[in-house]
């Protein structure tokens, strides 16, 4: 047997989460065929197998694991012995097996001799493996009947979703699974959970299950009740209370943002730039090719990416106490995914590479192509990961200014706001402009203020006379 373990899939990967199996247990498995779903700390993504032969799983759906930990067996069945089969319930058409056929470790009905149960006899999924270690008394006794339904087939539920269903109390009899082949999942248990009926009122049960004495009618209330009493109302204060976990792209994202709040010295640049001549540019562009015009943030990022060729303190990056100055110019676009998306809500930043490098046109084709990827959840962690700089834009929702965190160990980050017609005083006249406020946040260990200044400038300069972003 060939063991899979979780793979790294991301330059920062540490722990992976086992989203969706799609190959069943038992299954012959070829080299290069997709084998498992898996969400790294940037996105999900499918694993090819590297191995050929039966899959034995061990890893279940739902599973957090760090890299390199067992996920999978794969070879030859034949590592199978008689004793694990044996275990395994085995479901008959109109022969119901009852609870005191479950409790003798589901042993095969009508005499069947064990050694003739095979992996493709019993029917093999994740969740019907038997276990080595029989339950403990504390947890057996919970689960007596859940294992099977009525007509005496063994409920398809992965061990998290059976936990879940055990200390929530919802009954896996009546869920149907979205899992492979039906199989009962997490996600499965806590909507029904969500669905289910509350239990008794609040203060009543309260009362009862900490013994409080009601007091009497016009009695006074007893020490011990003034604080409980209080409890309940600091507990109530807020209504009903949902507790969300977070993804593990969400988790990166609040991990290393507070890393970069708490490690980066950083500070702030403002600048309004003159965007007239860009909107007079995009508007001819419009005019010849509708669909393929650049956005005000494609012109942005190229006017960026030039800038950082010629500042490359800009586009480095702090190590170790050192700083280190990049050859590729790899500008970070920030995309928002929506909270129904499959990622679960966050904000993800793919990577234009060597954008100092490419036409104005390309980069509006690449980072068009790349926001789809990211919304659709198909974008890869080589596309999210390389990045230089980053660009930030809240414009279009009516933003005007605002300051991005740093992504580190980036130099810095570049807040862009809405683009609207404005007040500005042109030749001691009073006239309307369109003008865009941008904000550059900087780690002060790599950039100081002058350096800043100068690379902001120099992309506003670019911004103003955007016939050369064409060049």
């Amino acid at each position: 047997m060939t063991e899979i373990v979780m793979p790294r899939l991301s330059d920062t990967m540490e722990e992976g989460t086992i989203l969706r199996w799609l190959k069943r247990d038992g299954e012959h498995v070829e080299r290069g065929e997709e084998l498992v779903e898996i969400e790294t700390d940037k996105a999900a993504m499918v694993y090819e197998s590297d191995q050929e032969g039966l899959l034995e799983i061990v890893a279940q759906e739902g599973d957090t694991l760090p890299v390199g930990a067992p996920i999978a067996h794969v070879g030859e069945m034949a590592s199978v012995d008689a004793e694990s089969v044996a275990g395994a319930p085995i479901a008959h058409v109109g022969e119901p097996v009852g609870a005191d056929a479950e409790s003798v470790a589901g042993a095969p009905p009508n005499g069947q001799a064990r050694s003739q149960a095979t992996p493709a006899s019993v029917g093999w999924t994740p969740a019907d493996r038997p276990r080595a270690a029989a339950p403990s008394p504390s947890t057996a006794p919970s689960e007596p009947r859940s294992a099977t339904t009525g007509e005496g087939e063994r409920v398809k539920a992965s061990p998290l979703a059976r936990r879940i269903a055990r200390e929530s109390g919802v009954d896996l009899h009546a869920l149907t699974g979205s899992g492979p082949g039906g199989r009962i999942v997490k996600a499965d248990v806590q909507a029904a959970g969500a669905q289910g009926a509350r239990g008794p009122a609040t203060a009543p049960a309260t009362a009862q299950v900490t013994g409080t004495p009601t007091p009497k009618a016009g009695a006074a209330p007893t020490p011990a009740a003034e604080p409980a009493a209080l409890a309940e109302r600091v507990a109530t204060a807020k209504g009903e209370t949902t507790v969300v976990e977070l993804t593990r792209t969400q988790q990166t994202i609040a991990r290393r943002m507070a890393e970069s709040k708490a490690t980066i010295p950083d500070f702030a640049l403002h600048m309004e730039i003159d965007m007239e001549r860009c909107v007079a540019l995009r508007t001819e562009l419009k005019r010849l090719s509708p669909e393929q015009a650049p956005t005000y943030n494609d012109m942005v990022v190229k006017a960026c990416a030039l800038a950082l060729h010629e500042h490359p303190r800009a586009n480095g990056s702090y190590r170790d106490g050192k700083l280190q100055l990049h050859s590729r110019v790899n500008v970070g676009v920030a995309v928002a995914v929506d909270s129904d998306d499959p990622m679960g809500g966050a904000l993800v930043v793919p990577t234009v590479f060597d954008a100092a490098l490419k036409s104005l046109g390309e980069i509006a084709r690449e980072t068009r192509a790349l926001a789809e990827r990211v919304r659709a959840g198909t974008i890869t962690p080589p596309e999210l990961g390389g990045g230089t700089f980053t660009v930030s834009n809240l414009g279009m929702y009516g933003v005007r200014s605002f300051t991005a965190i740093i992504n580190p160990p980036q130099a810095g980050i570049l807040s862009v706001g809405s683009l609207e017609p404005r007040a500005v005083v042109r030749d001691g006249e009073i006239v309307a402009r369109h003008t865009m406020a941008v904000t550059l946040a900087c780690d002060h260990r790599i950039l100081y203020g002058a350096d800043a200044a100068r690379f902001l400038a120099r992309v506003r300069e670019l911004l103003e006379e955007p016939a050369a972003l064409a060049l």
